[in-house]
Parts: structure tokens; C-alpha cells; sequence
């Protein structure tokens, strides 16, 4: 069980970090967490969370950014123990319009084939 800062009882991914709600472990580390999505949107799709509740990116600010930043920075780790040399897309949703349905800073990996041009 891992602890969460700023701990949201609502939140699922909070839940997800502390073993409450079951998942597929891929990473782990002080800072991040990474599990396989449940609805995958391709062959690979994981999604990368920290281990603090950030509501979206919007909520980044000076005091919080190392944590995207060391996301971003583990992100290519994950890829390639994952096999993705041909490429993957790195996706982060910002609201509701953008189809962000939990509130908790998160990152998708999709790769494992070749990915519609289109993102819309």
C-alpha cells in the first residue's frame, strides 16, 4: 500500500495508489505510479499518475511542475520495457470538454501500432 499526499477519498486513482482498488502494476517509484488501463484505447495503454493529488494539469504551478516533470522523464523507461520502439503518443485530458473523467493528473502511453494521425 502506497501513501498518497493530499489523499482524496473520492478520487479512483487515489484509491488505485493506496491497493484499495485493484490494478495492473507496471511502474512504481516514490513519485508516480503506472498501471495498464482498463479500456484500453490500443494495444498498449497504460496510464502514468502521481503520487500526489493534482486535480489536472491546470493545478500545476512552481511548487508541484517536478512531478510532471519527472513523469515525462520515467515515461520513456515505461516505454521501452514495454517495446515500444516503433513510437507512442503521450496524452494528458484537461477538463470535461477534453474527456478527462477522473480528476487526478494522469498520463496515457498508447503505442503498440500505428495511431490514427487524428487525435479528435
Amino acid at each position: 500500500m502506497s501513501d498518497v499526499k493530499n489523499y482524496d477519498p473520492d478520487c479512483l486513482f487515489c484509491n488505485i495508489i493506496r491497493g484499495d482498488i485493484p490494478s495492473t502494476k507496471v511502474y512504481e517509484d516514490d513519485a508516480c505510479f503506472a498501471f495498464r488501463d482498463i479500456a484500453p484505447q490500443a494495444p498498449t495503454h497504460i496510464l502514468v499518475i502521481p503520487k500526489t493529488h493534482i486535480a489536472s494539469a491546470d493545478e500545476l504551478n512552481a511548487d508541484n511542475a517536478a512531478l510532471a516533470a519527472h513523469i515525462l522523464a520515467v515515461i520513456p523507461q515505461i516505454a521501452a520495457a514495454e517495446g515500444l520502439t516503433g513510437g507512442y503518443r503521450i496524452v494528458s485530458n484537461v477538463g470535461g470538454d477534453a474527456g478527462q473523467t477522473v480528476r487526478h493528473l494522469h498520463f496515457h502511453i498508447l503505442g503498440g501500432k500505428r495511431l490514427e494521425d487524428q487525435m479528435a
